[in-house]
């Protein structure tokens, strides 16, 4: 059985999950308290992950870290949703380097500073991060205009990367993505549609936070 450390508010794990699930692959989710500082520990940190952070999935007697590094390797052990040549596989990675570098990370900061941080967010920090988001997303936006999954016709692993953050209330961000970009929003349908597709609170275990801010 394979075995997923995460937790309900993690995107990245919840990229993991979700594939898992639509790969029709069974897991069991372990537990990670975040947001009580567990990771932060140097107990921890020496046990699970050095970098502190989820997912970690157990595989093969193995414990992976880094969402794209384990999408990648579970396209590969279970034979779906990877590429089927070398172009498409550069493909696939040109996108999930894109998602990891701009595409998550400033959406998920900015998501993380308005619906969990310990005090009100900075403003300007906030408009910086905003900016940021409608130009990484207006680039997917647009790609997404003339393509019905990220690369090509057919769901990837590159799907389940970007989309690791959008399935969580639009009040945790305050950003409507589906509203604001019409052409993701139609893709966060098409992956919804999915076999094994699941609310992240509901597949991934921990108690759901309302947003401070």
């Amino acid at each position: 059985m394979l075995k997923l450390h995460c937790f309900g508010q993690s995107g990245n794990a919840y990229k993991v999950a979700f594939a898992l699930n639509a790969m029709g692959v069974e897991w069991e989710p372990v537990f990670v308290d975040f947001m009580n500082g567990i990771t932060r520990t140097a107990a921890w940190r020496a046990q699970s992950n050095e970098m502190g952070e989820v997912p970690i999935l157990e595989i093969d007697g193995k414990a992976q870290t880094q969402s794209a590094v384990i999408l990648t390797l579970l396209a590969e052990r279970f034979g779906q949703f990877g590429g089927r040549d070398a172009d498409e596989q550069r493909e696939i990675q040109r996108w999930m380097y894109f998602d990891n570098h701009k595409f998550t990370s400033y959406f998920a900061s900015y998501r993380f500073m308005k619906a969990f941080g310990q005090s009100a967010p900075n403003p300007d920090v906030m408009a910086w991060l905003r900016g940021r988001i409608d130009g990484a997303f207006g680039i997917v936006d647009q790609h997404l205009a003339h393509s019905p999954f990220i690369v090509g016709a057919r769901p990837t692993i590159a799907d389940f990367s970007l989309c690791g953050y959008l399935f969580y209330p639009v009040e945790e961000s305050g950003i409507d993505v589906a509203a604001s970009y019409p052409h993701i929003g139609a893709w966060l349908a098409r992956l919804k549609a999915l076999p094994g597709w699941g609310d992240p609170y509901a597949i991934m275990p921990g108690e759901r936070i309302a947003a401070k801010w």
